[in-house]
């Protein structure tokens, strides 16, 4: 069971810092936190629309598989079987 939560822990790491790096070259609507840090950028590489919705594409993937990968996760630590107490302690 350690094996599996280790790999759900490292594909929630990593899809973590995807989320935040895609969500931060995301378009930014209304001049705020995307723009300030990034987000401006697909204005002036003048992407088209299409690469546009491909982005938002992949972010609600990687964020579908996060919350995929938490509840997972979350799972595997309910359903674990308990470690035995160490005597003496």
């Amino acid at each position: 069971m350690t094996i599996l939560q280790n790999i759900l822990l490292a594909t929630i790491v990593i899809t973590s810092l995807m989320a935040v790096v895609l969500i931060l070259l995301n378009k930014g609507k209304g001049g705020g936190l995307s723009d300030m840090f990034g987000g401006g950028m697909t204005q002036s590489l003048n992407t088209s629309g299409v690469a546009q919705k491909n982005l938002v594409r992949l972010t609600t993937t990687v964020i579908v598989v996060w919350a995929a990968c938490i509840i997972g996760y979350a799972l595997t630590m309910r359903f674990a079987p308990a470690t035995p107490a160490v005597p003496g302690l």
